[in-house]
């Protein structure tokens, strides 16, 4: 728990290939959830680029585990590129954005707490898909 009992705010960003089915990015990510021995229930948000916005199995992950789903836009994520671990040509060419999981992740972090955000789990990825988690940056005590 964070100051005054509130839960800390954790956001898994996401990324996927045009059809990825929702099963694909819920096991991708139960797997790093589990890693860190983190549950479902600790999950704040989930964010993706806006280009994503009808994708199926994104808004059904979200449906199913009952989390918000919100999108950014290549312009707005492109204000986390320098804190990327990873950038790929692949995923500029398609979306305008060379880490969408990451970016998304550390973006909605930043909206939902109005401060700056880090990565707690850097870029994963399966097949179909990414995964990033990302919560604000929290002061020292």
């Amino acid at each position: 728990m964070t100051e005054a009992g509130k839960r800390p705010v954790l956001v898994i960003g996401l990324g996927c290939q045009r059809g990825c089915p929702a099963s694909v990015l819920s096991d991708l990510i139960e797997v790093c959830l589990l890693e860190r021995q983190l549950a479902l229930s600790d999950i704040s948000a989930l964010a993706s680029i806006d280009s994503k916005s009808d994708e199926a199995g994104l808004l059904e992950v979200a449906q199913r585990l009952q989390l918000p789903l919100g999108f950014f836009s290549a312009d707005q994520l492109a204000g986390f590129e320098a804190r990327l671990t990873h950038r790929s040509q692949i995923a500029f060419d398609h979306t305008g954005c060379y880490g969408v999981a990451e970016s998304a992740a550390l973006a909605m972090a930043s909206r939902l707490s109005g401060k700056d955000s880090r990565l707690l789990i850097e870029r994963r990825a399966n097949s179909r898909a990414t995964f990033a988690l990302a919560s604000p940056v929290l002061p020292l005590l």
